[in-house]
């Protein structure tokens, strides 16, 4: 049986799920938490923004996630594999994040969707809740 497709429903899912999490909604009526633990963000709905724009109309993608990674190193690993959807712009250089667009999440499966998640919780969370999590899960 093939993996399930990632879905944006999975995006907000995952994210709320991992432990002493804070969503931050916007006052603007418009759909884009963030996701915060600590008062770090780790998955961050976009506004539509200049540098991130369809290249055949020009039009800015209203549809982008950014999601936080460990290091710059994974960053390069994740948008440097051409079967991954994630990206980057120069804007985001030296930030460790990864950007993805909603329309691209089935491109991923849901598995993949909830480690690079989780991998940004870990990432944003204080050393004692990120050795807890990891104690608790059996991954240390």
């Amino acid at each position: 049986m093939a993996p399930r497709k990632a879905r944006l429903a999975d995006v907000h899912e995952i994210a709320s799920s991992m432990p002493h999490v804070t969503k931050w909604e916007r006052d603007d009526g418009t759909d884009r938490p963030v996701y915060q633990v600590g008062g770090k963000s780790f998955v961050f709905f976009r506004t539509p923004r200049p540098d991130a724009v369809d290249p055949g109309t020009g039009e800015k993608y209203d549809d982008v996630i950014m999601i936080w990674v460990e290091s710059e190193d994974e960053k390069l690993a994740l948008v440097s594999d051409d079967s991954t959807p994630f990206f980057t712009t120069p804007h985001f250089d030296g930030h460790p994040s990864v950007l993805i667009r909603a329309t691209h999440l089935a491109q991923i499966s849901r598995r993949e969707l909830t480690e690079i998640i989780q991998d940004a919780w870990l990432s944003r969370a204080s050393t004692r809740r990120a050795t807890t999590w990891l104690k608790d899960h059996r991954l240390t």
